[in-house]
């Protein structure tokens, strides 16, 4: 189903105020905001379509099952040395609301220690006071039931939350069976239950909010969110299966070189013809941490040695763009357990399936309401040694940049998160959950036997990669112009990383043989324990088996105090050396944070939307 109200023709003859590139989290909610006015017009590009009505969208239970499908971009990183050579799946929302349409609903914040990182850069407005009236302007938080109370652990994040923004945010009314042991043991193992871990420190064990709506137990996203209650304004008007090949970019009068370019429009393809768009004040980047850089490199934004090898003409030199790509990595064991236990893998078998389907149409319950909780995120002292982490700060020093480069800063925050908070910050994500999450982990073939999954998920990675366009000089597929190479356990401070995940696994093993969850527990049957006899044989398992949680952030990052020495945009988001283009998405976060990425999105898109009307004139 796509936007109805206007041809590509007609969207190209409209004469807007502000263009937005993606209609994905970010680009939503900039585009809610701004055409609240309604002498702005606002137009949307986005290269999926609606989603309205698809289950694997909609419903909790599948949360998952659009990944692969014309939903997702399905993009590939290319082979990873650190990975023995392995090419990895990167999903990326293809789809009206984007990576909020497929993601698996947890909704979370970061520590206070995070955000204020961003702001200790040089980026004022981007601390942990700063960005709290833009996490709640963009929630509603529904307090649990006195039943959920009763069912689990749960916070009420009094005067924390928003109640009147357009994210439905709730407690499940479900759970899986393992998740009334979920605190028990976690606390079991020195872990403290946290119930305010929206409120600046997210470290210990919980039971995570998602973004659902409990009216409807339908997953609460930004198309229906932003975009579906204001699609009827005569100001928004959005055109989807639009994908945008390069930001217009028109030469200035001036001869200062860094204020010589503004941006004009667009340049997109739709129903295989090309079209211009143009924009009187702005044009917003929202494509995301893979996108957006590959779209201001199109445009001639970026390192010489990037858009001359693609045959692109150089307008804004700035080597920052794609660089500094930084992504949450992910392990999973997998676990034989208690074959009476009702579990998610069910749903792979069709009779299962359309049982549920029936029980949820009914009454909006069942295994289709369900969304894995059990979650905890666990200091790096609680699972390693003071030698240890000394260890890995040493490594590091002598391979971080050097004092005087622009990235210096960013190197000195992520050592000071090991060496002086490695008691105070969530250093690695630990989530339970009954079925098979793992990598090439075999499955019984009988369908008798029932199975559970403990993720590990690095937050604070220590490697950096990078997102560019190919060497080419045509215009191609988007999606074939992508080199997208994180370098996950590559080199020097992938070594680090993979230091970590040793360690942290031998924690989750831990965790695994602890009461109440061992009693569910049958058997380890992933890794083999051949596979972790010794740190070695840990190490190469996981070079096998390390995955992506799809988190990445950081390829047009704020520069702060470096400027475009550091990074691509300023502290309100605007392109070093150019007037009227601004980034507003992940790619824009200077360092990562320790959470799920989504809440903090919809705060940066509510917090870009307030800017851009400052800047024009509207708000005070």
């Amino acid at each position: 189903m796509d936007h109805p109200r206007l041809t590509a023709e007609e969207f190209a003859k409209k004469r807007f105020d502000y263009l937005i590139v993606g209609g994905g989290t970010a680009g939503l909610v900039v585009a809610a905001r701004l055409s609240e006015h309604p002498d702005l017009t606002v137009g949307v590009l986005e290269a999926g379509s609606l989603a309205v009505g698809d289950s694997f969208v909609d419903y909790p239970g599948l949360a998952g099952r659009a990944l692969g499908t014309n939903r997702d971009w399905c993009f590939d990183t290319t082979p990873q040395p650190g990975l023995d050579g392995r090419t990895l799946p990167w999903a990326r929302g293809k789809v009206l609301g984007g990576s909020s349409a497929l993601n698996y609903m947890t909704w979370n914040r970061a520590a206070r220690q995070d955000y204020d990182d961003w702001r200790e850069l040089g980026n004022p407005g981007w601390g942990w006071d700063d960005l709290q009236p833009w996490f709640k302007k963009s929630e509603n938080f529904h307090e649990p039931s006195e039943a959920i109370q009763r069912a689990t652990r749960v916070g009420l994040h009094d005067g924390i939350v928003g109640h009147d923004g357009p994210v439905q945010v709730s407690y499940p009314g479900e759970f899986t069976a393992s998740h009334e042991l979920w605190h028990r043991t976690m606390n079991s193992v020195g872990v403290e239950s946290n119930d305010s871990h929206l409120g600046g420190s997210n470290i210990g064990c919980w039971t995570s909010v998602v973004s659902v709506d409990p009216q409807t137990v339908t997953r609460s996203y930004a198309a229906t969110a932003y975009y579906q209650p204001n699609a009827s304004r005569s100001n928004l008007l959005v055109l989807t299966r639009a994908e945008v090949r390069q930001v217009l970019l028109a030469k200035t009068v001036t001869d200062d070189a860094a204020d010589g370019w503004r941006a004009e429009g667009v340049l997109f393809a739709h129903g295989g013809a090309q079209f211009s768009a143009f924009a009187s004040r702005e044009v917003i980047v929202s494509a995301g941490s893979v996108q957006s850089p590959q779209i201001l490199e199109l445009s001639g934004i970026g390192s010489s040695a990037v858009l001359s090898a693609a045959g692109i003409p150089v307008k804004v030199e700035n080597p920052n763009v794609g660089e500094n790509l930084q992504d949450h990595l992910t392990t999973t064991m997998v676990f034989e357990v208690d074959s009476s236990l009702p579990n998610p893998d069910d749903l792979q078998k069709d009779a299962v399936l359309a049982a549920a389907r029936e029980e949820y149409a009914r009454t909006r319950t069942g295994p289709l309401a369900i969304l894995p909780v059990s979650v905890s995120y666990v200091p790096a002292a609680r699972f390693t040694t003071p030698e240890a982490i000394q260890t890995l700060l040493s490594s590091f020093s002598s391979a971080a940049a050097p004092e005087d480069s622009a990235t210096a800063d960013r190197d000195a925050l992520l050592r000071r998160r090991f060496a002086t908070r490695s008691d105070e910050l969530g250093h690695v994500e630990f989530i339970f959950d009954l079925g098979n999450w793992g990598i090439d982990c075999p499955s019984d073939a009988s369908g008798l036997k029932k199975y559970a999954s403990m993720l590990q998920i690095l937050q604070y990675p220590f490697s950096k990669g990078s997102v560019h366009i190919r060497p080419s000089d045509s215009y191609g597929d988007l999606k074939s112009r992508l080199v997208i190479d994180p370098q996950y356990l590559a080199g020097p401070h992938g070594r680090l990383d993979l230091e970590m995940a040793v360690h942290a696994h031998r924690f989750a093993e831990k965790i695994c043989s602890a009461e109440p969850l061992a009693s569910i527990i049958r058997a380890q049957v992933w890794p083999a324990k051949a596979d972790t006899e010794s740190d070695d044989d840990l190490r190469a398992w996981l070079k096998r088996v390390v995955t992506t949680d799809w988190h990445p952030v950081g390829t047009c990052a704020m520069g702060g105090k470096a400027g475009a020495r550091g990074g691509v945009v300023d502290e309100r988001l605007c392109v070093y050396g150019v007037h009227g283009l601004r980034v507003v998405d992940a790619s824009i976060m200077p360092i990562q944070i320790s959470a799920h990425l989504q809440a903090t999105v919809y705060a940066i898109g509510e917090k870009a939307a307030a800017m851009i009307l400052e800047d024009c004139g509207i708000l005070g």
